[in-house]
């Protein structure tokens, strides 16, 4: 059976835990920091984990991880 490719956006912005969870990195962090609130912003400078429902897209984009 041939090799299968990875998405290469996926592999930058999903991990793979290693109980199989998908981690990622929270949105909206950027820039225009200025006219979001503190707390918005400390919120989303922690990690968070994929939806159950999405888990199964991203794993089949990251074949190998």
């Amino acid at each position: 059976m041939p090799k299968v490719k990875t998405h290469s956006s996926s592999k930058k912005r999903f991990k793979i835990t290693g109980t199989g969870k998908v981690k990622m990195s929270h949105a909206f962090r950027r820039h225009r920091l200025i006219s979001k609130s503190r707390k918005a912003k400390k919120r989303h400078r922690l990690g968070a984990y994929v939806a159950a429902g999405d888990a199964a897209n991203v794993k089949r984009l990251l074949p190998y991880k």
